[in-house]
């Protein structure tokens, strides 16, 4: 299994532009945030609020936490945050409209993403394998602990 460093060094190939950047310091959080709030609306048969969400958030948790644990409990974080924010969404807007401006901003985001890797002249990295669509929000978080003094590994 390749490292955090490994998967970082991939995904920063493609996205060295600081505009692609930036549309993906702002993109991958909503798109993140939309996926948490639409696995929470799934039903499930066990009847356990969230249950799809969480048992998501915990497959995710495994991986990140494999390449590293500081980074796994930093996404744990990270994914409680999102967690939170679906609920209060659809406390405050009802579940229907939660789940229609998760579906307007996940479009959005994804057409902002797209418009980056085109202005960086570089296909999105989840088409080369689809394990990058759970390293993009890793790959932030990676940067984030950095910042503060705190490195992946």
């Amino acid at each position: 299994m390749r490292t955090a460093g490994q998967w970082f060094d991939a995904y920063s190939s493609d996205h060295r532009n600081a505009t692609n950047q930036t549309i993906h310091w702002i993109c991958v959080p909503v798109i993140l945030w939309c996926v948490m709030m639409w696995l929470w609306l799934v039903p499930s048969p066990t009847g356990i609020d969230g249950f799809w969400a969480l048992l998501a958030a915990a497959a995710a948790l495994g991986f990140y936490t494999r390449l590293s644990v500081r980074l796994g409990f930093a996404m744990l974080l990270w994914l409680a945050l999102n967690a939170l924010l679906a609920r209060a969404a659809m406390s405050a807007l009802g579940e229907q409209a939660a789940f229609m401006l998760a579906i307007s901003l996940f479009i959005l985001s994804w057409i902002g993403q797209f418009v980056g890797h085109a202005i960086e002249g570089r296909r999105p990295s989840f088409f080369t394998d689809l394990s990058y669509l759970l390293i993009g929000p890793a790959w932030l978080m990676g940067k984030t602990l950095r910042r503060m003094g705190w490195p992946v590994a």
